[in-house]
């Protein structure tokens, strides 16, 4: 277990040792700090409330998802650009727990990508507007602000972990960072798109595709989407998509010959 750990701290020191890490948590914080001056500016005559300004930021959360997906699709790809995965190879590792390893370390880059923006964003937030009643979290709402954020921000992490491990399956298939970012990008942007193309209403074949269940914010409050889908059924459709990107990772990591 201690050189499992180990081989985990070593994939986290070639994150956090790399100067873009760096850049983009500051770019988080810059932006928060940015957009919130900007909210303040602009709501002079109609006060934010600290609450609401949290809310408002939160809209600058598919950022964290851009740089999760920039890490995830150059971990294992960029093994083989700069030729270090057979260095990495002839370790006493299994190649299971070499991969395994690259996921974990990604995992914790978007749990702590995902701290820092929220703290800077509740930072920005209650630094610069009143800590008042809230016009977007009415006291009548039942759960408390903080809740109903903490809520919006585990479909939103959701969405982003299917859309990171996406691109650390297309990292290790193709071996090119360049099209793991180009597709999980594609997927991230054009996914409403398709499912307005290929709606669950219209076709009932279509409640299956991954585009139509990533958004479980759809089902807040228990409401039930189209053609009955409901968040259990989303949920575990979603998991489905994981573990099979899983298992094409694992499958091609461990049968591909970097011999050559």
């Amino acid at each position: 277990m201690s050189d499992f750990l180990r081989l985990v701290q070593n994939e986290n020191m070639k994150i956090y040792r790399r100067m873009r890490t760096w850049i983009m948590f500051a770019i988080l914080v810059a932006l928060s700090i940015m957009f919130g001056t900007l909210f303040y500016l602009g709501s002079a005559s109609s006060p934010l409330s600290a609450w609401d300004a949290v809310d408002q930021l939160s809209v600058l959360y598919f950022l964290v998802s851009i740089f999760s997906v920039v890490i995830a699709s150059d971990i294992v790809a960029g093994e083989f650009t700069w030729g270090t995965i057979k260095l990495l190879l002839i370790r006493p590792w299994t190649r299971s727990k070499i991969l395994f390893s690259k996921l974990l370390a990604v995992l914790i880059f978007t749990l702590a990508s995902t701290a820092v923006f929220l703290i800077a964003n509740l930072a920005v937030s209650f630094l610069l507007f009143p800590n008042t009643g809230s016009v977007i979290f009415p006291e009548t709402q039942g759960a408390g602000p903080l809740a109903s954020i903490m809520e919006n921000l585990l479909y939103s992490y959701i969405d982003l972990l299917v859309i990171t491990i996406f691109a650390f399956m297309i990292s290790t298939v193709f071996r090119s960072g360049g099209i793991a970012i180009g597709l999980s990008m594609f997927i991230l942007f054009a996914g409403n798109i398709f499912t307005m193309l290929f709606h669950p209403s219209r076709y009932a074949w279509a409640k299956y595709m991954l585009f139509v269940n990533m958004d479980l914010s759809q089902y807040r409050g228990g409401q039930v989407g189209p053609a009955g889908m409901t968040l259990g059924f989303s949920a575990t459709v979603l998991a489905l998509y994981v573990l099979a990107f899983l298992a094409v990772s694992w499958l091609v990591f461990n049968k591909r010959d970097v011999a050559a």
